[in-house]
């Protein structure tokens, strides 16, 4: 697996050329506790990196699920939807959110790779 992360928390799979795969990471799911609803980006809308894709709610608050890449959602995780707790207990397995054809896999590089992404929540 090829993964990065977002400063906001999410992560990129980009192991597969067709789709990257895109969830939060553990130490948001642990941050925001209990997820209770998950909401889902349309499939077929493309978004900007940075852009609003979703939304995520937790018995202790609601957050915004950032694009961490440009491109077209191509896919969305119907199992999370209906079983938002994938999203705490498997957040790098079967609570992923969606899948996107990446229109600028450049902006991979941007992202931080495992050690950074610890680094930076040690912040």
């Amino acid at each position: 697996m090829s993964i990065k992360y977002s400063k906001d928390h999410e992560w990129v799979d980009s192991s597969n050329a067709a789709a990257a795969i895109v969830g939060i990471t553990a130490h948001a799911q642990d941050a925001l506790g209990d997820v209770v609803f998950v909401d889902l980006p349309e499939v077929g809308k493309t978004y900007a990196a940075g852009d609003v894709a979703g939304v995520v709610e937790s018995v202790k608050a609601a957050s915004d699920i950032y694009m961490p890449v440009s491109g077209e959602v191509v896919e969305v995780n119907e199992q999370l939807r209906e079983n938002p707790s994938l999203a705490n207990t498997d957040p790098t397995g079967a609570g992923w959110f969606f899948k996107v054809k990446l229109s600028q896999a450049d902006e991979l590089a941007g992202l931080l790779d495992e050690a950074a992404y610890q680094d930076f929540t040690k912040a």
